[in-house]
């Protein structure tokens, strides 16, 4: 079992930035691929950005390539999502899931953390 801690959400501006922390603790491993979703309200949740188990691939939704970047902490058992450039179409709930294959197949997450509300204003 692991659990996710996600942390670093809040109200922003468009175009400032966040950064999102997700702690992982319980049984963790460095060998599962983590991924970031995000869900707004009334649409339906979305994997925006992922990272292999050792950071060799990473994934990126269209919407956000470009502005956000994931990286991981193996070492802490983190996995951070720095986004830039924030939009008012940014704004949603966002989760970090864990990918037991250790590269980034969106069926496979589970371990869903609480989430984070991110709120970017116009």
């Amino acid at each position: 079992q692991v659990q996710l801690v996600e942390s670093g959400g809040g109200l922003v501006q468009a175009g400032g930035s966040l950064r999102l922390s997700c702690a992982a603790s319980g049984r963790p491993s460095s060998y599962y691929a983590m991924g970031w979703f995000r869900q707004a309200p009334g649409k339906e949740r979305e994997l925006v950005a992922g990272i292999s188990w050792n950071g060799g691939t990473t994934y990126y939704s269209d919407a956000v390539k470009g502005r956000f970047t994931i990286s991981r902490d193996t070492a802490k058992n983190t996995v951070y999502l720095q986004m830039n450039s924030l939009k008012p179409e940014d704004t949603a709930v966002y989760y970090c899931a864990v990918d037991r294959t250790g590269v980034v197949v969106i069926s496979a997450f589970e371990y869903w953390g609480q989430g984070t509300q991110v709120t970017v204003s116009s």
